[in-house]
């Protein structure tokens, strides 16, 4: 994208929430701090009373970490507006006194973000807007596929940024040159070689406060819905011709199409949350004794859901996406697991698990391991561990999802039929959830899951 047509104006809905604070504010600084920034100027909206400097305030507190030039002119030309963005009137008022091409940023809630949509509509809005939508898009596939209409209606789909901060670039291009650069992997990723496929995402967070959307999401919408399902694309997808957003996107669309449920009673799934425990020097109360949790929606913090895909490289390979709060132990892994050989010399003796490789999302590292004949005895098979580490990201996740947004670059953002599929692809976990068709089991704050379970 040429210069003058880099976003000059980052204005974000919901100034006042959680995303904005935890998340998408200490993005940003990781942005500036890049010195990729080129005269951004700063607008907070939202409902609640603040003046221009208790929001410069909370701007630099998110900017601690990440002090650099380009985010102190930031801080310093901060502006904070009171507004209902659902008003199209007060919304339009604030569009027409922002400067040079503008990124209209919604950290809200589904239902407001389409009803702002609905209000803007019909309007006229600044030449080169720009939409980022926040996860998660939409509340069901009805919902996602209205609102993707609703957003023809409104801008062409190269300036609608569905944000998944989970594809940053570094990421992407680890996932990519690591599949795609390397004949010894990519042959070998694929029925008959691969005996299954795990991505797990456990993280040591709790609730942390919030309640408001956690409750009515939980882990399934909160994470498998966007984010695994999107690492899961780009681990199974066929080579794209090459990394341009059209051919990417297009190779993701074309995975999640054919990947389903593995049956569809919910008995591919299982689901916990978890009671009270203790993580580090941090004692948790139960899920359910958390402030503003409604016990009777019966809320998983813990889900495990396995996927088929249908084509021709993956088929009969089970996909097993897991994500859950308040574990144990930190983990950001798609683990390969290889087919068991089909013929084991007699007279060789030992290990007997499968090789398997690992691939971490954070840190960004490589584990495969490989059986070998151990030491001392030649006869017996023993493992051993071949590790690297991957390049490293120059900005965080959120960061790099900000950069892309402010250059214009759609790589990074989820296409509207991509985001429709996601949604598609867990409705049957969703409703057999509802339905209490699987148990909802229990695990203690800071262990890795139900002791039924297993260990993964």
């Amino acid at each position: 994208m040429a210069a003058d047509a880099r976003i000059e104006t980052l204005i974000i809905l919901g100034a006042g929430g959680d995303l904005t604070s935890r998340l998408l504010l200490p993005g940003l600084a990781s942005f500036l701090a890049s010195g990729e920034a080129q005269n951004l100027s700063l607008i907070g909206v939202d409902r609640q009373e603040m003046d221009d400097a208790a929001w410069k305030k909370r701007v630099a507190a998110s900017f601690a970490n990440q002090q650099s030039s380009a985010s102190s002119t930031v801080v310093e030309a901060a502006r904070y507006l009171k507004a209902d963005v659902t008003d199209a009137a007060q919304l339009l008022k604030i569009l027409a006194n922002a400067s040079g091409r503008i990124a209209l940023y919604f950290a809200l809630p589904p239902a407001i973000t389409q009803k702002v949509c609905s209000a803007i509509a019909h309007e006229d809005l600044p030449e080169g807007i720009v939409f980022a939508l926040e996860k998660p898009f939409g509340s069901d596939e009805a919902s996602a596929r209205s609102l993707n209409r609703l957003l023809e209606k409104i801008l062409p789909e190269n300036q609608i940024f569905r944000v998944d901060h989970f594809l940053g670039k570094s990421t992407v291009l680890n996932l990519l040159g690591l599949r795609f650069a390397n004949r010894v992997f990519e042959p070998l990723l694929g029925s008959p070689n691969v005996a299954k496929v795990e991505l797990i995402f456990d993280e040591p967070l709790a609730l942390e406060g919030r309640a408001g959307y956690y409750d009515r999401a939980g882990a399934v919408v909160d994470m498998i819905q966007s984010h695994l399902l999107l690492v899961l694309a780009l681990t199974a997808m066929e080579p794209p011709a090459s990394v341009s957003s059209e051919d990417l996107r297009g190779a993701m669309a074309q995975v999640l199409r054919a990947t389903r449920v593995q049956t569809q009673d919910g008995a591919s799934a299982r689901r916990a949350r978890y009671t009270a425990g203790t993580i580090g020097e941090r004692e948790l109360p139960a899920y359910v004794d958390e402030h503003g949790v409604d016990a009777e929606l019966g809320t998983e913090t813990l889900a495990e859901v396995t996927f088929e895909i249908d084509n021709w490289r993956w088929a009969g390979v089970p996909f097993v996406l897991r994500s859950g709060k308040a574990m144990g132990e930190a983990r950001q892994d798609i683990v390969i697991t290889f087919a068991p050989v089909p013929h084991l010399p007699r007279g060789l003796t030992g290990t007997a698990d499968p090789a398997k490789l690992t691939i971490s999302i954070k840190p960004a590292t490589l584990e495969l391991d490989l059986i070998v004949n151990g030491a001392g005895d030649p006869f017996t098979l023993d493992r051993t561990k071949l590790t690297t580490t991957l390049g490293d990201a120059a900005m965080s996740a959120y960061g790099e999802v900000i950069a892309s947004l402010i250059d214009g670059d759609p790589v990074l953002s989820v296409r509207g039929d991509v985001a429709e599929q996601c949604w598609r692809i867990v409705t049957p976990v969703l409703e057999a959830f509802r339905e209490n068709r699987v148990p909802l089991d229990e695990y203690p704050a800071g262990s890795q899951g139900p002791t039924s379970w297993g260990t993964t």
